[in-house]
């Protein structure tokens, strides 16, 4: 039973997005975990969505959870130990840390070790304060106003200021190798005191707070004067829990304590990373004690973390997942109908089922995941149909295509290869499989620097790449699908398309948000200028001898509370 005298009071001070969730909530439209993660978003603050449960007449559940962030220390509550050093096993880095240019999960974790970002976005999909303690929209969702914590200090002493958060939003804007794209302009992230930082966006954005949290690491808050192109293992500096005291990036790196951390002392004293080429051995590294956690592990390699009873796993249902992307503007996959036939010879449970061992979700070919609260499940689920792709196929005037798949070596992404191979073979397609390691797949058959215009002119007309989890589509949306993405590989362009993501960006309700997904989904099975066959679970693993070890399904692991039991 709803408790109004509890209630009225949230509501009368709540602004009017604010209103049109509890009304959504209310109403049955919402789940409670859904309720408490749009909730977060929307910048109403923990205590108040527990006493909103509350007031509707549930359990709070809520008002007691950590106050700040992942990476502020929001993670696990074991009591551990004082003292003592962390090994971690990781894959290299693909590239160069820049932090606006980088674009591996690897990197996003070793980059957000030292740097911090507004807000973070944990594994249960909440967002929770970071640099920023709080934040809210205006009516419409054009405006957004984050209260900056105070204290703050980089690493090399100097204060932190509001400054440092609108140069670092100049050079995303500048940079565009962002979800930020289009959401803000030059001159849409002012400072008007010491304490508010304030984005007035071209057009209304429901999403914001997570553009500009842990789900998009690009936004890693760096110096004012930080130049462009700057790596952080050259200029390390940062306002985090961890100082690097050393990296190479073909064999790892080292952490030690920030002592003067805005967050407090961490239990440990340091952290070490060493970086591998494969999974393999980073699994027996784990497995055989000479690390004691790995960043991510998938189930075909990692069974035996699986089952250690020495080693405690971390399984989080995700959006990321694997794109296969195919050039509509030139080559042999131009006419839509081609696509489409690829995208029904894939058997995408029998995918799931080989390469995750039911650990994933079905992909429909849009980054609409099942774990969000807004994809439309009403879209019919594209399922294998060989008859139907050599109709296309035949429709199309095409028979016996051969070309080169591109896969980069990565986790499960060559078997995946393999099976998309075999199953396209059935509707008359004859691919060759390319398997590459890290840097040349990034950098010349995925996105190339050069040329930037079109951006991401690869020299692949078909190839997989991965996409880590984010707590919102956006970035997948707005960066791989929409004309001259940065990470738009496929080279899609469709007007139509653009001005439906355009509207779902401005859709700050519940069911307008659903309704926005509904018809990008629908259109992206039309078009398939990419295939999304999967979203898989992340795994990720450390010792028992350690707890509150923090993992996203982006790749982020973060240790500010991490410590041996």
């Amino acid at each position: 039973m709803t408790d109004y005298r509890k209630l009225d009071p949230i509501r009368r001070s709540a602004e009017p997005l604010q209103l049109d969730l509890v009304e959504s909530y209310m109403t049955g439209r919402l789940t409670r975990g859904d309720f408490v993660r749009r909730g977060t978003v929307l910048g109403l603050s923990l205590g108040t969505l527990g006493a909103l449960l509350s007031a509707c007449g549930g359990a709070s559940g809520s008002s007691n959870s950590a106050a700040t962030g992942i990476g502020g220390g929001g993670g696990g509550n074991v009591k551990v130990k004082q003292g003592g050093t962390l090994r971690v096993a990781s894959i290299a880095p693909a590239g160069p840390l820049d932090p606006v240019a980088m674009v591996d999960l690897a990197s996003y974790a070793v980059v957000a070790q030292c740097y911090e970002f507004l807000c973070y976005s944990g594994s249960d999909l909440k967002l929770t304060p970071g640099i920023a303690e709080s934040w809210k929209p205006n009516a419409d969702g054009s405006q957004w106003t984050f209260k900056i914590r105070q204290g703050v200090k980089w690493q090399d002493g100097t204060p932190f200021s509001t400054d440092d958060i609108v140069a670092t939003m100049e050079r995303m804007v500048a940079g565009g190798n962002s979800g930020l794209t289009g959401v803000i302009e030059s001159g849409s992230v002012t400072a008007p005191d010491a304490g508010t930082v304030v984005f007035n966006l071209p057009s209304p954005n429901g999403n914001l707070p997570y553009l500009v949290s842990s789900d998009n690491p690009q936004t890693v808050i760096t110096p004012k004067d930080f130049a462009a192109g700057s790596l952080v293992d050259k200029v390390p500096n940062g306002t985090g829990p961890w100082k690097l005291q050393s990296y190479d990036a073909k064999t790892g790196a080292t952490y030690v304590r920030n002592e003067s951390w805005w967050g407090g002392k961490t239990p440990l004293d340091k952290v070490e990373w060493t970086f591998f080429q494969d999974l393999q051995p980073q699994v027996v590294a784990l497995q055989s004690g000479q690390s004691d956690a790995i960043v991510q592990f998938t189930v075909l390699g990692g069974e035996g973390l699986l089952s250690s009873s020495k080693i405690s796993v971390i399984r989080l249902q995700s959006a990321a997942h694997r794109e296969i992307w195919m050039r509509v503007d030139k080559g042999q996959f131009t006419d839509k109908r081609v696509r489409q036939a690829l995208g029904y010879s894939l058997d995408r449970k029998a995918m799931i089922q080989s390469l995750f061992k039911g650990y994933s979700d079905l992909g429909n070919d849009n980054p609409f995941a099942p774990v969000y609260p807004f994809t439309d499940t009403s879209v019919p689920q594209r399922q294998r149909d060989v008859a139907k792709a050599k109709q296309l196929m035949s429709a199309a005037g095409v028979s016996n295509l051969s070309a080169t798949l591109h896969a980069v070596k990565l986790q499960e992404i060559p078997d995946l290869a393999v099976l998309v191979k075999s199953g396209a073979a059935d509707a008359g397609f004859n691919l060759n499989v390319s398997v590459e390691d890290a840097g040349p797949f990034y950098g010349k058959s995925w996105c190339p620097t050069q040329p930037k215009d079109p951006p991401c002119s690869g020299d692949a007309e078909l190839g997989i790449v991965d996409y880590g989890h984010r707590g919102v589509p956006d970035i997948f949306l707005n960066a791989a699908l929409s004309t001259k993405g940065v990470w738009n590989s496929a080279q899609y362009h469709n007007p139509a398309y653009d001005a439906a993501l355009k509207a779902y960006q401005g859709s700050v309700g519940v069911d307008a948000q659903k309704a926005a997904a509904g018809k990008i989904e629908t259109m992206l099975l039309e078009d398939s200028p990419t295939l999304f066959p999967y979203f898989y679970n992340y795994l990720s693993a450390h010792s028992k001898q350690f707890a509150n070890i923090e993992a996203t399904a982006i790749g982020h692991m973060f240790l500010a509370k991490a410590g041996r039991v």
